[in-house]
């Protein structure tokens, strides 16, 4: 049987290295793997996972994708994880993060294959985030524990991109499953990106002995990223399993958080129990205290019993992540 082509979508990304990672450490390398990038290609990526292939795209153009197109073959899987998600980036320059974060120029290249048997699956991920954690969802974030039916209402210029990008997918591809990501926690990647990661610049921070403030009255759902992995590969595998058949369809919006709600100020909380720090350094704001130059929604927790009953999986709690991650990294 041949190999089954994953396209990443900005695989030099946070999650995308994770996600290449994760295809490549399956048994018997059932993938044939590629990714794109909008700059170099980091060394290090390239070194690890030797049987990828980089593409140079243009993500507003397009330009790129035909080479795609011509030396690796129409993908059967596409992960977009390509995203403008700073959300002062977004407020300073809407077109631009319209134009990145709503894939037309992917979707239309997509629908030049003769087959539609491609699954685009599309997440727009809160990784790439200041360190004060600006919020950015579809949801308004008036209440807690959001489900998929509920309305879209997004406070920002990159919500309103994400809500956009959503409608365009469900509109065009024939085929899609949307992941509605939270904030993205892990280890760092093979070729270290250079945002601050959530649990490491908080244990930076209070692995220096000084107080620091911490938002107290915003909630979200931070989901561990090899649970991020593990819902692609599975919905990568589900798709695969059905190319075969005629008439053959996946259309799915799932949101893709952890199971805990946690506040910022809960969050660094569990950094300072796992590391032993003093909870004296953490000093409880209110959010509404700091003028973070953009809008930010106060509680987007997300219900994930959709997830969970879609891809039998039980993510990883927050404190539990916590762990892994600050394990990984070593002591301070």
């Amino acid at each position: 049987m041949s190999k089954k082509r994953v396209l990443v979508v900005g695989g030099s990304g946070y999650l995308g290295q994770h996600l290449l990672q994760g295809f490549s450490e399956i048994q018997g390398s059932p993938f044939d793997l590629a990714f794109t990038h909008h700059s170099t290609p980091p060394h290090p990526l390239i070194s690890a996972i030797p049987h990828s292939r980089a593409f140079h795209v243009n993500l507003q153009s397009g330009e790129g994708f035909q080479t795609i197109s011509h030396s690796f073959g129409q993908p059967h899987v596409v992960v977009n994880c390509a995203a403008i998600s700073v959300p002062r980036s977004c407020e300073m320059d809407p077109a631009a993060a319209m134009s990145i974060n709503v894939p037309s120029s992917l979707v239309k290249w997509l629908s030049n294959f003769d087959e539609s048997n491609t699954l685009l699956i599309h997440l727009s991920t809160d990784q790439e985030i200041d360190t004060n954690m600006a919020g950015h969802s579809v949801y308004e974030g008036v209440k807690s524990f959001y489900k998929e039916e509920d309305e879209t209402v997004p406070v920002n210029v990159y919500g309103k991109s994400k809500v956009a990008a959503e409608q365009f997918i469900s509109t065009n591809c024939p085929n899609y499953a949307i992941l509605r990501s939270s904030i993205i926690i892990g280890p760092q990647t093979i070729s270290p990106v250079p945002k601050s990661l959530p649990i490491q610049w908080i244990d930076g921070v209070l692995s220096k002995g000084d107080k620091m403030d911490f938002f107290y009255d915003e909630f979200r759902c931070p989901v561990y990223v090899k649970d991020v992995v593990f819902i692609i590969l599975a919905l990568t595998n589900r798709w695969i399993a059905v190319l075969d058949p005629e008439g053959k369809q996946m259309q799915l919006i799932l949101n893709a958080g952890g199971p805990d709600r946690v506040s910022r100020a809960q969050m660094a909380e569990a950094v300072a129990d796992v590391r032993g720090y003093s909870t004296t350094l953490i000093k409880p704001v209110s959010a509404s205290s700091v003028d973070r130059g953009v809008n930010s929604p106060a509680d987007i927790s997300m219900d994930i019993t959709k997830l969970i009953q879609t891809l039998d999986t039980s993510p990883t709690s927050f404190k539990e992540a916590v762990r892994l991650i600050l394990e990984s990294q070593g002591s301070s």
